[in-house]
């Protein structure tokens, strides 16, 4: 009997993505530069579409998409999302994602950054916290306020032009651009904004760091070694930000990561279970059973039945 093809969740660089899914003999590979690697922004009606569905993926770069009209679909995480008319939806680096529907007839832009440019002359981590759809954490779309678009779009527009009417981005302007876009799109999901206490800090980072590091360690001790607090201290901070512990997050983080495998991927749950840093999968599968109340087998059997 024939073997199934296992899907693999691949992190792609900008250019393998490119070459992957839209062939290397696409002409709409002539658009992207020297440094659109680090960075591009282009309309979407200038570009070709896809030449191949996405399967279940991963991005080292943040991808923001600004629907003007028409639709377009995605799977972010283990959900689906249609966006419109003046909407955005963002897939921050490292997320899973993947596109079935190539066809689709949209028009707004498409802008890809590499993480490093938002830590470069102007921003820094701290910032960051601000702006939660570049977290994997958080809601990846956006609906925005009528008043909100006009201003977008310019901004837009403005890194649109940077990107296509020059032979070298400047990365010092992109980035400001980049911040000004930001904390317009911030006016949509952040209402009040305020200083970060210590204890959020702390905890903002740690969340970081449990998305970047659940292959291989799921101990609080590590986390606190990272940051340079005690475990006492970190689990602290985290308890009176969240009232969850330290360690309930990461839990919490696994069953995530697990959630996207087996919404995204047909992977065995013994190869899931690797993937989330757990070598026996019976623990796996009774550790899912005890938050989610089903196996993980039976909760691909919900998926497939949705």
């Amino acid at each position: 009997m024939k073997s199934k093809t296992i899907e693999k969740v691949k992190t792609y660089e900008a250019k393998g993505f490119r070459d992957k899914f839209l062939g290397e003999d696409n002409p709409m590979q002539l658009l992207f530069k020297s440094n659109s690697d680090h960075f591009f922004c282009l309309k979407m009606q200038e570009m070709m579409r896809l030449q191949y569905p996405v399967p279940p993926s991963k991005h080292s770069c943040h991808t923001l998409i600004f629907i003007a009209s028409g639709s377009h679909v995605m799977k972010v995480g283990y959900e689906e999302y249609q966006t419109v008319a003046n909407e955005i939806i963002m897939v921050p680096a490292g997320q899973v994602f993947s596109i079935k529907d190539i066809n689709s007839a949209h028009t707004g832009y498409i802008c890809q950054f590499h993480p490093d440019i938002l830590i470069g002359k102007y921003g820094n981590r701290e910032m960051l916290n601000d702006f939660d759809f570049l977290k994997i954490s958080g809601n990846p779309k956006i609906s925005l306020a009528a008043n909100d678009v006009e201003s977008i779009i310019l901004i837009l527009n403005r890194l649109q032009k940077e990107y296509t009417e020059t032979d070298l981005a400047n990365l010092n302007i992109v980035q400001a651009y980049l911040i000004a876009l930001f904390h317009e799109i911030n006016k949509n999901t952040a209402k009040t904004p305020k200083s970060l206490s210590a204890a959020e800090i702390l905890t903002s980072k740690f969340k970081e760091l449990i998305h970047q590091n659940i292959k291989s360690h799921h101990q609080v001790n590590h986390y606190a070694s990272l940051l340079n607090v005690t475990p006492n201290h970190l689990n602290k901070s985290i308890k009176a930000v969240t009232n969850k512990t330290a360690a309930t997050w990461i839990d919490e983080t696994i069953l995530l990561e697990a959630k996207y495998l087996l919404f995204q991927t047909s992977l065995s749950v013994s190869q899931i279970a690797m993937q989330v840093g757990h070598e026996d999968h019976s623990y796996f599968s009774r550790f899912f059973k005890k938050y989610e109340g089903i196996t993980p087998v039976q909760y691909r059997k919900l998926i497939d039945k949705s």
